[in-house]
């Protein structure tokens, strides 16, 4: 009757079976795929479940469930791309190439890898996945996490709603046409939760190696192997990624780069790369490194490169105007010419202190640029043992100021001090700049010294920078962020880090040409943090005035302040 009708029914269920044998399905899922094909068979043409049928035998038709992309599995060929197209980063690379070796070894015994990257904005996070794809000869698909809020878009809808389509996931497959792509998942870090459900928790079974070779999406109802897929997650900031969900991937932190390898990249490729967008590839045009060192420093704050990419993108267009005018080259760009185009400059980095100082030491930070020095400073006024703290301090940093004093009450006859002076004085810690919000443990010794140093009128070498967490029986904690911290060191022209006992073995990973020029040294007990970094007192120590046999005033030696260059001497008297 069809057939005279005109109509194509059997046309239509052959031409889906004939596709269903092709599509390379395991038996399970070939079965349900047949079992749903009877189904639309007994559906007339113009019923709605004919359509809902129809469409999710496409969906599983058009899934890769045997089509595999062959692996490039020469490591040296793989180490050339990425760095071809990426400077540094050797933990991801080697990372990386580890992965090609077994694979080459293990064939597909060998699970896929689930790597997050976490580290500030620019540093290439998403564009070494994109290098990682193209030197195993993978697909590559990119899937943006940020803000997304409903456990759907991950696990798909269930068929009984209207519109129902599968997840990210099972779309992100049909679109890479293999079962084996790299799958980048951006911003792992900014998923969110709300009633429709907690994604975050539907990405449990895809990043776990032990349930996603039978990932079940909802709309689909069979399972489907994701064991075989490079899941490469990125991140700023690994606290707000619940635990679970972390512990199933392997994090490898990407912390920003120095002032030379920013350099390097400028002249390697973000040149290279602005010459080509401008059109002016074959101009002969050389940064001098003076000039890049200057357009970092001064107009750029970021542990990434991007904002550099924009700055030299800006200079490149002035050259371009010149090209366009009909000057042919070639041109050099020195230090001169970038003040003149970029204008004064924007950022000033914090230096080492000019003067041996009393109560002023210079701490470490971690920022969402990086790095950066922290002084700390106090003064003491006679008073009534008032603790004053400012600068924008957080609970953490308070407790750590706390803790200092309290180690040097607990010790003042060792400091040569008196222990009623602390009744009679009011201490004041403060730490520039006062708007920036501050937190962490890791200036506990750099408050602890500054208090101490204060007290018993002994300067804080100059050179000297230190990091770490202090407790009240002086033993000094290890912190995070070493990195980080010693090159804003080296970058502030300091000459020796003091770091914790316990942060010594990550002193292999750091930069060479840092390791080269500072000093780190090693301590576990603030007794070797005030040794090394404390000069012989430049004053009689704080005292109480002697008055027959009564202790009641406080004596604080007197300071006049240099105004022309802000030096302050402290008197001997």
């Amino acid at each position: 009757i069809q057939k005279e009708l005109g109509q194509d029914g059997d046309d239509a269920a052959d031409d889906l079976s004939q596709k269903i044998e092709k599509a390379g399905m395991p038996e399970d899922v070939k079965e349900r795929a047949l079992s749903e094909l009877k189904r639309l068979e007994y559906q007339g043409p113009q019923s709605a479940e004919a359509s809902v049928i129809r469409t999710y035998l496409e969906w599983l038709i058009e899934l890769p469930w045997d089509k595999e992309t062959e692996d490039n599995l020469d490591v040296n060929h793989v180490r050339e791309v990425l760095d071809e197209d990426h400077y540094g980063l050797d933990d991801v690379k080697d990372r990386i190439v580890e992965y090609v070796a077994v694979r080459k070894l293990a064939g597909n015994k060998m699970r896929g890898a689930i790597i997050n990257l976490n580290g500030p904005p620019g540093v290439g996070k998403t564009s070494i996945a994109t290098s990682v794809a193209r030197a195993i000869g993978r697909e590559m698909v990119r899937l943006s996490l940020g803000g997304v809020r409903d456990e759907a878009e991950i696990r798909g809808h269930r068929r009984t709603y209207i519109g129902a389509i599968p997840g990210r996931i099972i779309r992100a497959l049909r679109d890479a046409k293999t079962r084996n792509p790299v799958i980048v998942l951006d911003e792992i870090d900014k998923v969110g939760t709300d009633w429709r459900g907690d994604p975050s928790s539907a990405l449990l079974e895809v990043l776990d190696p032990e349930q996603n070779h039978s990932f079940t999406d909802h709309y689909l109802e069979v399972p489907f192997d994701l064991s075989q897929v490079i899941f490469i997650t990125t991140s700023n900031q690994l606290s707000t990624i619940p635990m679970p969900l972390l512990d199933r991937m392997e994090s490898i932190q990407m912390l920003g780069y120095i002032e030379d390898e920013k350099v390097a990249i400028a002249n390697k490729y973000l040149l290279r790369k602005q010459l080509e967008a401008h059109g002016i590839e074959e101009i002969e045009i050389n940064f001098e490194s003076e000039a890049l060192s200057k357009l970092i420093r001064g107009y750029t704050r970021e542990a990434g490169v991007r904002q550099l990419e924009r700055n030299i993108g800006k200079i490149v267009r002035k050259l371009a105007v010149k090209i366009a005018g009909g000057e042919i080259g070639p041109f050099v760009v020195n230090e001169s010419d970038i003040e003149e185009i970029m204008g004064p400059e924007k950022f000033t980095f914090g230096v080492a202190e000019d003067n041996d100082e009393v109560g002023v030491v210079t701490g470490l930070a971690v920022n969402a640029f990086g790095g950066d020095i922290l002084p700390i400073e106090v003064s003491l006024s006679e008073g009534s043992g008032k603790i004053t703290l400012t600068g924008s301090l957080g609970d953490v940093m308070r407790e750590s100021a706390q803790a200092g004093l309290t180690y040097a009450r607990a010790n003042a006859r060792l400091l040569d001090l008196e222990p009623g002076i602390f009744d009679k004085i009011n201490v004041h810690i403060h730490v520039p700049d006062g708007a920036t919000p501050k937190d962490g443990p890791s200036a506990g010794i750099g408050m602890a010294a500054a208090v101490i140093s204060a007290l018993t009128r002994r300067p804080v070498r100059k050179e000297v920078a230190m990091t770490g967490e202090i407790t009240l029986r002086g033993k000094v904690l290890p912190i995070g962020g070493l990195k980080s911290k010693v090159i804003a060191a080296h970058r502030a022209g300091v000459s020796t880090v003091l770091i914790p006992k316990d942060n010594a073995k990550e002193i292999p990973e750091l930069p060479e040409r840092v390791r080269e020029d500072l000093t780190l040294v090693p301590v576990s007990h603030l007794d070797e943090v005030l040794a090394s970094a404390l000069l012989e007192p430049a004053g009689q120590p704080i005292k109480l005035a002697e008055d027959g046999e009564n202790r009641q005033d406080v004596i604080i030696p007197p300071v006049s302040i240099d105004g022309t260059n802000g030096i302050i001497h402290v008197s001997g008297d």
